[in-house]
């Protein structure tokens, strides 16, 4: 997505240069969510020739998608790439749309992961009903499996080693709220699990219960696919590359964008890769101050979109650890959960309560982050945008 889009962008703002992408996995690009949501219902890859309407064949002048890079020089005149055929390129610049992969800790081998198209293949093949599927951690990718392969007859297990499901994304105390969702759906979940070892048969933890299954699913996160950059350019300790708001690298002539970048937002402040709105929005001012050319003030807020378990999850901005103001019951649904900053709306979880998507989309996309009321943003009878204050 993030490569594409970037192909797309600086062609749009009039870049007439030579282009050429490389890929890793020998395919053009396609969406990664239907991986997850759609991963027994839709067999092939949501290719983004028909999603976006734009072709990397069209757009690029050379297109190599099975020739990754594997090393980063950045010269006087430029950079050059090694790829991993063997061959050096060298260009002006290069745009660092290289994503993520899938963690799996050493020992866990006999784990499949979700990240590529292969792999969605490969779990595919292995899911029927009645199969036990263990599937270890219960975030997005996690609770979305889950949901998909219990509604398929599959006999499911889920162990978090944290306190709540989504813990890491939304905290514990918003996470808890899903657990009941995964009692509904029929998934066995077991919190503050920690998996100690992993077999073909099956998964033990500690304390020494153990779980048979014929699949075992890894989902305990991803990680900026960025290795080959180490010694070349600046890097967090989570791997990403931080760049500023139009996604420059403290290299000159390197850029970064989606999920291997951590962008620095003007209303919401660094904002790490893994948000599939990255790849799709940041190209745009990413090639316009490339090309020298003004962007909008305003920009829309980063979000994330998850079917968890038959439920419709949506997470905008930033959910900081500041004031919590809830629409809606909590305990039964559906619910809104605003996160206010010293009277500013900084992000908000949303499950199941589309109208206040819309509205909470268009409040964190203006110029600046709107003051709220929090008792009037409480009420759920009164329309969201009458909360804003100032």
């Amino acid at each position: 997505m993030a490569g594409l889009r970037t192909l797309a962008e600086l062609r749009a703002a009039g870049y007439d240069g030579h282009l050429t992408i490389l890929g890793a996995e020998g395919v053009p690009p396609y969406d990664r969510p239907p991986l997850s949501k759609e991963l027994l219902s839709r067999t092939e890859p949501a290719w983004l020739s028909a999603e976006l309407g734009a072709d990397v064949h069209d757009l690029a002048d050379d297109v190599l998608l099975d020739s990754p890079a594997r090393r980063l020089l950045v010269t006087d005149d430029g950079v050059r790439l090694a790829l991993s055929d063997g061959r050096e390129l060298e260009a002006d610049g290069a745009v660092l749309a290289c994503g993520s992969h899938a963690v799996r800790p050493a020992g866990w081998e006999a784990a499949l992961t979700l990240h590529t198209a292969a792999d969605a293949e490969q779990l595919r093949s292995h899911l029927a009903p009645g199969v036990r599927l263990v599937i270890i951690g219960a975030g997005w990718i996690g609770g979305e499996v889950a949901g998909v392969a219990a509604a398929a007859g599959c006999e499911v297990t889920v162990l978090e080693a944290g306190p709540a499901p989504l813990v890491r994304q939304l905290g514990a105390e918003l996470g808890a709220r899903t657990v009941r969702w995964y009692a509904e759906a029929g998934v066995a979940l077991h919190l503050d699990a920690r998996v100690v070892d992993v077999a073909t048969d099956g998964v033990r933890v500690a304390g020494g219960r153990s779980f048979p299954a014929e699949v075992v699913l890894c989902a305990v996160g991803a990680r900026p696919a960025t290795d080959w950059l180490t010694g070349s350019i600046p890097m967090l300790p989570t791997g990403h590359v931080p760049v500023d708001g139009a996604g420059a690298s403290d290299v000159p002539g390197v850029w970064a964008v989606g999920d291997c970048a951590a962008r620095e937002n003007a209303k919401f402040g660094p904002v790490p890769g893994g948000h599939w709105s990255a790849a799709l929005i940041d190209p745009a001012p990413l090639a316009r101050e490339l090309m020298g050319l003004d962007s909008p003030v305003a920009e829309p807020a980063p979000y994330v979109y998850s079917a968890q378990l038959g439920h419709n999850l949506a997470v905008f901005g930033r959910v900081s650890p500041g004031e919590l103001v809830t629409r809606g019951d909590p305990a039964e649904g559906p619910w809104t959960t605003l996160t206010i900053d010293d009277g500013v709306l900084t992000g908000a979880v949303i499950a199941d309560r589309p109208r206040d998507v819309t509205a909470v989309r268009k409040l964190l996309g203006g110029a600046e982050l709107p003051r709220l009321d929090p008792r009037t943003a409480g009420d759920e009878s009164v329309n969201l945008r009458s909360a804003v204050v100032g």
